[in-house]
């Protein structure tokens, strides 16, 4: 492992980040926060270190276990970092609260709908289906 590193090549070898390009690109959006400010790319985190990184999967706050400048496997990336009780904890509910959401979509229908989903549709709005 390594002693000095730079914060985008560190999540991207902890797998935060599929490419070293989305995360400096998330690390400019502000999304990668370091000592509780907006971190840069060039920045090196220490081990013990605590980042909060946003990310398509959720927000995680994790605690940085080592120092890592190559992309190994999963395994190993998992090793890099320990993501907090309270980061788990509230990426669950998110992801339930997600889950319950209601769809709105038709099951048999992918993309637009059909000339007679539309006629069906307008039917239901007719009836007073679409009413409150």
């Amino acid at each position: 492992m390594q002693d000095k590193v730079r914060l985008d090549k560190w999540l991207w070898a902890a797998r935060f980040f599929k490419t070293r390009s989305c995360a400096a690109k998330a690390i400019d959006a502000g999304h990668v926060h370091h000592h509780g400010q907006r971190a840069k790319c060039a920045s090196a985190p220490k081990v013990g270190d605590v980042l909060k990184i946003q990310t398509p999967h959720g927000l995680f706050e994790v605690q940085v276990l080592q120092l890592a400048g190559q992309r190994g496997s999963a395994e190993v990336a998992k090793n890099l970092y320990q993501e907090t009780a309270e980061s788990v904890m509230r990426r669950e509910r998110d992801l339930f609260a997600q889950k319950m959401q209601p769809k709105f979509d038709h099951p048999d229908i992918k993309g637009r709908p059909t000339k007679k989903w539309r006629r069906q549709l307008n039917q239901a709005v007719a009836d007073g289906y679409g009413d409150n």
